[in-house]
Order: structure tokens, then C-alpha cells, then sequence
């Protein structure tokens, strides 16, 4: 039977351990802190999709804070705004801990505050060798580096903050939904409010108003961003839970799964670009990876799998990320004015899928673009260039051989190298 060591046992590896020993295999999982403090500790934003992706049942309260609903994406500060719907709000905390616990119920072993080291082919936890065919590095961030996958460009880490607060003042919560025709429930978020990736994203549901940033450097971190918001907005009580973190937000490395090694999650890059969630992802990875063990086929089979289902997707929502990132709030509120980012454009981003605007909203982008001749010189071929990479995808080779002359041409398509 295949032996899989799963590193790190956040929502990713938790995930992986979870999909791996229900597939039948031998699973053993290393956190390095205590398992009940694994992953995030937040609330994020995850598309229904992804949880049917990765075989697992829809969440449920207490997991479960909020069901779509309105959201309302605005231009700097505004006025301008587009409205679409959001995705299922899920609190970390939870979803971890189930993810750890079917794991353990379908006969993982997981073990916490261990340090993990791999040296050569051996995997040592503190003293002791453990044996295994897989190695899942699911550690964060750049991981273990075991593919020998580089330091992240600076510009590529959005730092987020992500926090639920107690709302101090009801009437002055009710107010701040008034002026933003939103209702409790619903989210507003300011985009683009200290270069053209930042958010501001607020959510208020009974008396806890849930708060959301992130940002590029130079740029305030979303901390800062944060902070500012709840000093601006006096109805905004003290914190009750939440954190921060360094997200990549650039595309998936080009290779994520090779000899006795599969990258997953952060530590893969598997974050969608253009709002920086990888959560939906990380799922969607989890299973495929489990597919391919159980199948026989290898951390290779994963790789060529996630790149030719996924990695199109992260590439294209990685060439619009970088055009993002450098509007000004006049030219987010200058793009929503004139139908560029409407509802059509932008629902597609927001469920992580392919952008396949209907045509009334095509139509619409094309017309407001004519208006906006410098902004249109810059986003026609970054939009050429989003469907050529999801095309290029699709011919991820199957003979590693092949990988660097493919890797080369996606350089060229993109602009960007690994």
C-alpha cells in the first residue's frame, strides 16, 4: 500500500489526508503546532463548487457564517459600484477541524507540534526516520522548496488580514448599510483604495461585522488597512477573532507534483490571482491528488492533471491580477462607469471560473472601452493573452521531458517566468 506523508496540516494538507485515506491509502500527517491551531483562523470566501470538487459535503453552522448573497464590488470609495453574488462565507477554524477529523476517521495518523526536516530521501520527524512513498508538502507559503521552486517575487505576496468584530453601535452599522443600499448580510467592498489590487471588503451580520483586507507592497499591508477602517468607523467594536497572513498571488508553479513529491496549496501557489483565495483550490487539488495516488499513477499524473483542469485558469486570473495592480481608484471607478467591469465580466472572477462574459455584457465592455482609449491599450492584450494561456494549458505535456520547452513558451505567452 502507497504511504503518503502529508506536511503541514493546515486546510491543504488537511484536505490531502482526508481525500488520500479515504481513497484506501496509508496516511500519516506532521503539523508543527498543536492540530486545533492548524491553517488559517479566519474567514474566507469559498465557491460552492469547490467543495463538490474536492468530496466534501457543504458546510454547516457553525462552519457555515454566511450563504451567497449580494455583493457589492465599489470603485475606490466610490460612488461607483457593480453588484454580483458572493461566495459561501466559512470559518476556518471549522473547516480545518473537519477536515482533520474525517482524516483521522478514515484512518490517518496525524500528529502535532513536530518538526518535520528532509534531508535527501529521508524524512526525519525530531529523531526519528519515517518511511513513505509520498511526500505532500502542504507547509505554506514557498513550502519546503522540494521541487526547488524559488523565493516569491516581492510584488507576488499580497499581505491580508481578515478579522470578525463586534459591532458597538447598531445605528451607526444600520447607517453605513444605508449609504451603500446594502442590506445585513450583504458585502461591500471598496476596491482599489491603495493601488488597484487593495480591498476593503465589510460584511455585517447581526451585531459582528466581518472585515477583510488585503494589499501589494509598496502599498499599506491589509493590517493597516484594517486598522484604519475600524479607527475611521466608531461602530466598529473590538476584535472577537481572526489573523493575517502573506498570500503568493501570482500563477501556479509550472510543475507541482515529480518523482515522490506534490506541492499543494500555498506552498504550490494554487491561489487564485485575481482576489487571492485559495481555499476552493487547495479542495480541488486535495482530491486530484488522491485520484492519481490511489490509482497508482504518482505525484507526476497529479501535476499533469491540476495544471491541464486548473492551471489555465491561475495563469489567465494571473495576467489580469498584474494589470490590476496598476490602476489608480479613478481607473477601477472609470472602468465600472463606462460597463468594463460589470456584473457579467466580473461574476465569472469572483466563482473562480473561466471569465465568459454573455454577450449583452461583452458588448457593453467593448463599447465603454472604446471610450477609454489609454485604458484599453493596456487591458486588449492582457485579455489576448488570459485566453491564449488558458489554451496553452490545456497542452501541458505528459513526458516530463517536455516540460521545459513548454515552460519556455509559457514565459513568452505571459511575460512571466517561474
Amino acid at each position: 500500500m502507497t504511504r503518503v506523508a502529508v506536511l503541514g496540516l493546515g486546510t491543504a494538507g488537511a484536505a490531502a489526508a482526508r481525500a488520500c485515506a479515504r481513497a484506501g491509502l496509508d496516511v500519516v500527517g506532521f503539523e508543527r503546532g498543536p492540530l486545533d491551531q492548524a491553517g488559517a483562523r479566519w474567514v474566507n470566501g469559498v465557491p460552492r463548487w469547490a467543495f463538490e470538487a474536492g468530496g466534501l459535503p457543504d458546510p454547516v453552522v457553525p462552519e457555515l457564517r454566511g450563504a451567497e448573497g449580494a455583493f457589492h464590488l465599489v470603485g475606490g470609495w466610490g460612488p461607483e459600484r457593480v453588484s454580483l453574488s458572493s461566495s459561501l462565507e466559512v470559518d476556518m477554524r471549522h473547516l480545518v477541524a473537519r477536515l482533520q477529523a474525517d482524516a483521522a476517521e478514515a484512518g490517518a495518523e496525524l500528529r502535532g507540534e513536530v518538526a518535520v526536516r528532509v534531508e535527501g530521501d529521508a524524512l526525519w520527524v525530531g529523531d526519528e526516520r519515517v518511511e513513505a512513498d509520498v511526500l505532500v508538502d502542504a507547509t505554506g507559503h514557498c513550502g519546503l522548496r522540494l521541487l526547488g521552486q524559488p523565493e516569491h517575487a516581492p510584488a507576488d505576496l499580497c499581505t491580508a488580514a481578515q478579522k470578525v468584530h463586534r459591532v458597538a453601535d447598531m445605528g451607526g452599522a444600520r447607517r453605513f448599510l444605508e449609504a451603500w443600499s446594502a442590506r445585513e448580510g450583504e458585502v461591500v467592498c471598496f476596491s482599489g483604495v491603495a493601488g488597484g489590487y487593495s480591498i476593503v471588503n465589510v460584511r455585517v451580520e447581526g451585531d459582528e461585522v466581518a472585515l477583510l483586507t488585503g494589499s501589494l507592497p509598496p502599498h499599506p499591508s491589509g493590517n493597516a488597512l484594517l486598522r484604519r477602517f475600524v479607527e475611521e468607523h466608531r461602530w466598529i467594536g473590538e476584535p472577537k477573532f481572526g489573523g493575517s497572513r502573506t498570500i503568493p498571488v501570482r500563477r501556479a508553479w509550472a510543475c507541482v507534483g515529480r518523482g515522490r513529491v506534490a506541492l499543494l496549496g500555498d506552498a504550490a501557489a494554487q491561489v487564485y490571482p485575481a482576489h487571492g483565495s485559495g481555499i476552493g483550490m487547495q479542495l480541488a487539488a486535495a482530491a486530484l491528488l488522491a485520484e492519481a495516488l490511489a490509482a497508482g499513477r504518482g505525484p507526476w499524473a497529479y501535476n499533469v492533471a491540476w495544471q491541464r483542469a486548473y492551471g489555465g485558469l491561475l495563469a489567465a486570473s494571473d495576467l489580469f491580477r498584474r494589470f490590476s495592480a496598476g490602476l489608480q481608484p479613478e481607473d477601477v471607478r472609470a472602468l465600472m462607469r463606462r460597463g468594463v467591469l460589470s456584473a457579467g465580466l466580473m461574476g465569472d472572477a469572483m466563482a473562480q471560473r473561466p471569465v465568459r462574459p454573455d454577450p449583452a455584457s461583452l458588448a457593453k465592455a467593448a463599447s465603454g472601452l472604446a471610450r477609454l482609449p489609454r485604458l484599453a491599450a493596456r487591458l486588449a492584450p492582457v485579455l489576448a493573452r488570459m485566453r491564449a494561456a488558458e489554451a496553452w494549458y490545456e497542452r501541458y505535456p505528459r513526458d516530463p521531458a517536455a516540460l521545459p520547452r513548454w515552460t519556455a513558451g509559457l514565459a513568452r505567452l505571459t511575460g512571466v517566468a517561474d
